[in-house]
C-alpha cells in the first residue's frame, strides 16, 4: 500500500511540474499572415523563326515581370501605367473574343510561334495568321522584351 500512495504522490508532482513548465515557456504568438504571392497578369512565349527565337516575358499582377531570352534572364517592374496600357491592348483586340489557335496557312521551319495568356484564356497563332487585332499585343510585348534584352 506504501508502494502505491508513492507511486501517486509521484505521478501528480510529474503532472504538476509538467503543467508549470509549460507556462514558463512563454506566450504563444500569434501566426504570420504572410502576404499572397502575386498572381500572372500574363504570359507570352515567342518562339521559332531563322532568328531561332526563345523568348518568354510572364508579368505578375504587381507590375513584377521576368524577361528570358536564350541570351540571359532578367527581373523588370512595370508601372501601373504600362499594365493599364497592356490592359486596354487587350480589350480593343477583343482578345478575349478570339479563336484559341490561328494555324498558319502553311508548314514552314522559319515562321515564328506566339502563345499569350491572359486572364485564363490562352491564344496560340504563328506568322501569317495572326489576327490583326492581336498584332498590336505581339508588337508591345516584343518591344518589352527587346527593351529588358538591351
Amino acid at each position: 500500500m506504501h508502494i502505491r500512495r508513492l507511486l501517486a504522490v509521484c505521478s501528480v508532482a510529474f503532472v504538476l511540474i509538467c503543467i508549470a513548465c509549460t507556462g514558463c515557456l512563454g506566450v504563444k504568438t500569434p501566426p504570420v499572415s504572410r502576404p499572397l504571392a502575386p498572381a500572372i497578369f500574363l504570359d507570352y512565349h515567342r518562339s521559332g523563326g531563322i532568328a531561332g527565337f526563345d523568348d518568354r516575358l510572364v508579368v505578375f499582377d504587381n507590375g513584377a515581370a521576368i524577361v528570358a531570352t536564350k541570351k540571359a534572364s532578367r527581373e523588370i517592374v512595370l508601372n501601373a501605367t504600362q499594365i493599364e496600357q497592356i490592359s486596354n491592348l487587350f480589350t480593343i483586340g477583343q482578345f478575349s473574343m478570339l479563336q484559341t489557335n490561328y494555324p498558319a496557312p502553311h508548314n514552314s521551319a522559319d515562321l515564328i510561334q506566339y502563345s499569350i495568356s491572359y486572364q485564363g484564356k490562352t491564344v496560340t497563332t504563328e506568322d501569317s495568321a495572326i489576327p490583326p487585332s492581336l498584332q498590336p499585343v505581339i508588337d508591345e510585348m516584343n518591344s518589352i522584351v527587346k527593351e529588358a534584352g538591351d
